[in-house]
């Protein structure tokens, strides 16, 4: 910077010199002289710029030169660093390689050691079974010889001794167990009789429900007979038509101020009531009117259901059912069983049930539940074949319910063994509400008459020998005569029995009729 400010001021310096010499001596020469100072002074500048771009070319160099030296080192200790490290690695995996290898020569000499023990072991037990097998040879020699003497005292085989003593033992054994077995019965049976009896009164005192019976009639009163005819319509296309629409039959016949509803569902029957009960009232009878009204009453039935089976299962404390059982309990609300209404009888049922378990020990919430739902397949059964506790048990095995609750729906009437012990107190709760005076109005001389029925239209077909109606009707079973009979011919007569009762019976749920045949032969020895 100080060197570039001498020559400017040189060249100031000079051209005040050459204006000096212009103004004196003026002309052509002095600005000659003038051009020559100037490249002289731009020459100088230039040199000036190339030392000091050399200097800086050198300055970078030498900067390079370090930066590049000082890289150097940080990769060399990044190295050694990376190697050290390998170094330690390798060293720790041999001292563990080390104390491997002690370990293991140390687990072969122990290994060793117990080989040794092991076959010294197997030495003294060979020994031992040797000593052993002549001790046993011996006593076998010593038995050999006192059956040998008792058989010459007795004068019995080996054999028949054997048969005797067993035998003797055997009559013993079994009339001992006799007495036995018939000492505890007894004991238990005059234990537990009384307090059965006990608790069943007890638990029914404790429930005294009204009686449940149900009328099932289905009639509809009209104002007048003029009714009948606009229910008729003209050419009977409006009773058609409510038939039709309805699922149910109309009997119109002489009796004064009533029409008669039948039909075998007593949903569909309720529903085809309430809604010729509301053509009635309205005036209006018509196809489009009875499909619309028809229509209307089934959706207030499907509510009344729901409710019903909401009132049913909080009335018997039985909480968390599922909707579709909740529906299928109020549907029980419109099934009767020998003039019982099954909604009524449930719920006695569950609290009997709940009652008696309580009793003696167990749940008694449970039982409850399972006393609610026992009859639950009675709602299904016209829809599905089959009997009502199979359906029942079906359906709430599908809608989640406790084994316990299917087992109890299951073998209430005696279907399977009773291997659960709420299925037992559900099956005498049932029986008891069943039998309650006045609960079921079928007579006695009605039920017999029933059977009679039932017995007398099997018995009526060829090859059949005798008829037996079992478990209040709900099954018939046939015994074919062997020599007018074959398998074949005893299939197809107990199809044409069960179509028989299909035509000729009514009846609630189904009958099962179950056809034996067997062949027996005896001869007498003389």
């Amino acid at each position: 910077m100080a060197e570039n400010l001498l020559l400017l001021a040189e060249g100031e310096g000079w051209v005040q010199l050459g204006i000096a010499v212009l103004a004196v001596g003026g002309g052509a020469g002095v600005v000659k002289l003038i051009d020559y100072l100037r490249r002289r002074d731009v020459e100088k500048e230039a040199a000036m710029i190339r030392a000091d771009a050399e200097k800086d070319k050198n300055t970078l160099l030498k900067e390079a030169a370090i930066e590049a030296k000082e890289m150097a080192l940080q990769e060399k200790a990044k190295i050694e660093e990376s190697l050290s490290e390998v170094r330690k690695d390798l060293h720790e995996r041999e001292r563990s390689l080390d104390k491997s290898e002690d370990g293991l020569q140390q687990r072969s000499e122990h290994l060793q050691k117990q080989e040794k023990m092991v076959e010294s072991n197997q030495r003294k037990l060979a020994e031992k079974l040797d000593d052993v097998g002549r001790r046993q040879a011996e006593l076998d020699d010593l038995l050999d010889v006192q059956r040998q003497t008792l058989h010459q005292l007795s004068g019995l085989s080996a054999e028949e001794a054997k048969q005797q003593l067993l035998k003797q033992l055997d009559t013993e054994l079994a009339h001992e167990q006799g007495l036995l077995i018939k000492k505890r019965e007894q004991a238990i049976a005059e234990a537990v009789e009384p307090m059965a009896r006990e608790m069943l009164i007890t638990t029914l005192q404790r429930f005294a429900a009204a009686h449940t019976a149900d009328a099932t009639t289905s009639t509809v009163d009209i104002p007048n007979d003029d009714m009948k005819g606009r229910i008729i319509g003209r050419e009977g296309r409006n009773i058609r038509a409510f038939e039709k629409i309805t699922g149910v039959d109309v009997i119109i016949d002489d009796t004064p101020g009533v029409v008669i509803v039948s039909a075998f569902d007593p949903v569909r029957r309720e529903t085809a009531r309430l809604s010729l009960a509301k053509l009635i009232a309205d005036g209006r009878i018509h196809p489009s009117r009875i499909e619309e009204l028809f229509a209307e009453t089934e959706k207030e039935i499907e509510k009344l259901i729901i409710r019903y089976g909401e009132e049913a299962a909080q009335e018997a404390d039985v909480h968390g059912l599922h909707p579709k059982v909740i529906q299928l309990l109020g549907r029980l609300r419109y099934r009767t069983s020998y003039s019982q209404n099954v909604l009524r009888h449930s719920i006695e049922v569950a609290f009997v049930t709940g009652m008696l378990a309580e009793e003696i020990g167990l749940d008694g919430d449970l039982a409850r539940r399972a006393g609610l739902l026992h009859d639950i397949g009675k709602a299904a059964d016209h829809d599905t074949e089959g009997g009502h506790p199979k359906i029942g048990a079906d359906l709430l095995k599908r809608y989640g319910e406790n084994e316990v609750v299917v087992h109890a729906a299951l073998g209430h009437h005696d279907d399977i063994r009773p291997d659960m012990p709420y299925t037992v107190l559900c099956a005498a709760a049932d029986a008891c509400s069943a039998s309650r005076p006045g609960a079921r109005r079928e007579t006695l001389d009605r039920y017999i008459k029933r059977m009679q029925e039932l017995e007398a239209i099997a018995t009526g077909f060829d090859g059949v020998h005798q008829a037996f109606a079992i478990q209040a009707g709900r099954e018939v079973r046939v015994i074919a005569n062997t020599s007018l009979t074959t398998d074949d011919s005893a299939a197809k007569i107990c199809r044409d029995i069960a179509n028989t009762f299909e035509q000729q019976l009514t009846y609630p749920g189904e009958i099962k009729v179950t056809m034996i045949r067997e062949s027996r032969f005896t001869e007498t020895a003389k």
